[in-house]
């Protein structure tokens, strides 16, 4: 190819990515300013506080539980770098905020309510399928999308808040006397809290990334579905899939599968070890139309920054 060829071939590149970059923006513009209405609903609620978590590199260890040779081991921890940011409320969701969606006979009752919490008191005695009704009829009232977060997106936002359920043994270790002991001090941190009454909001703290609350006495659900898998034989033992999964993963102090059904941790459904103090959520807004465009955009020029095309283009255009 010849110096001519290829300089035409970078000019034609800048022009034709900020076009089209240009011309998707201007689509998402219309449907945000409703010159172009794709069925938006319009807000009838004030959306709860949010956070946003900016994107930053994290560690995570897994939610799925691992076995070799029948004993259970550590989960692996992977370094991810999470390159979008994340909306999430910053405290879990009130009585207040629930009694609105008990009052449109969208959700049931929340089961063990105390007289003496008000309004400000996390919303506690709901099953997964409680939560699950509450952000669809969130969404339907505020007009924007809200969901459960994944086990990640919760560890992701709690960020040093989140616990490390790591035995700390090595997953070739034969000695059952240590994997017992490790299990027994895990337990023994996992005791019950002193008072498990639920608290007014902000009563545990902020995370250093600010959400309120996470790993007081409230555990909360998340959309991820308890696994196990088998690495001796390098197979799923327990996988249902997400439409099938009916144990999935509250979190609080520590993880805790929970029956999707449950609304009193202490009545049943956690599969082993110390149960929750209480069940509770909080939701992630799932971002709208020109927020993803937005980011969308950001990440293209990041990659063509990180990847040199930029300033070809440049040199090109400056060439020309």
């Amino acid at each position: 190819m010849t110096p001519h060829a290829e300089t035409t071939g970078v000019s034609g590149i800048s022009i034709a990515l900020p076009l089209a970059l240009l011309a998707v923006l201007s689509a998402a513009l219309a449907v945000e300013t409703g010159f172009v209405n794709i069925g938006r609903r319009d807000a009838a609620l004030a959306a709860p506080e949010t956070v946003i978590i900016a994107p930053h590199e994290f560690q995570y260890r897994d939610a799925t539980e691992y076995f070799r040779r029948g004993l259970a081991v550590d989960a692996p921890k992977r370094k991810t770098n999470v390159r979008t940011p994340l909306a999430i409320m910053k405290y879990q969701t009130s009585l207040a905020e629930y009694d609105g969606c008990v009052a449109d006979r969208a959700c049931p009752e929340p089961e063990g309510r105390s007289a003496t919490s008000g309004d400000d008191t996390p919303v506690t005695g709901v099953s997964y399928e409680d939560a699950l009704r509450y952000a669809n009829w969130l969404s339907q009232k505020t007009g924007k999308t809200w969901r459960l977060p994944t086990d990640f997106e919760l560890a992701y936002a709690a960020a040093d808040r989140f616990p490390d359920d790591a035995l700390g043994v090595d997953a070739d270790s034969k000695n059952p006397a240590l994997r017992w002991l490790a299990d027994y001090e895990r337990e023994a941190r996992r005791a019950a809290s002193s008072d498990p009454a639920p608290q007014p909001r902000g009563s545990f703290g902020v995370s250093q990334t600010g959400l309120a609350d996470f790993g007081g006495n409230i555990w909360e659900w998340t959309s991820t579905c308890n696994k196990r898998v088998d690495l001796e034989k390098e197979t799923v033992i327990d996988d249902p899939g997400p439409t099938d999964c009916g144990i999935m993963i509250a979190a609080g102090r520590h993880r805790a599968p929970m029956s999707t059904f449950v609304r009193n941790p202490k009545g049943g459904g956690c599969s082993v070890g110390s149960p929750p103090d209480n069940l509770g959520f909080r939701l992630v807004r799932q971002p709208g139309f020109v927020e993803s465009i937005e980011d969308f955009t950001r990440h293209v020029v990041a990659d063509m920054i990180g990847g040199g095309l930029l300033k070809g283009v440049q040199r090109s255009d400056d060439e020309g």
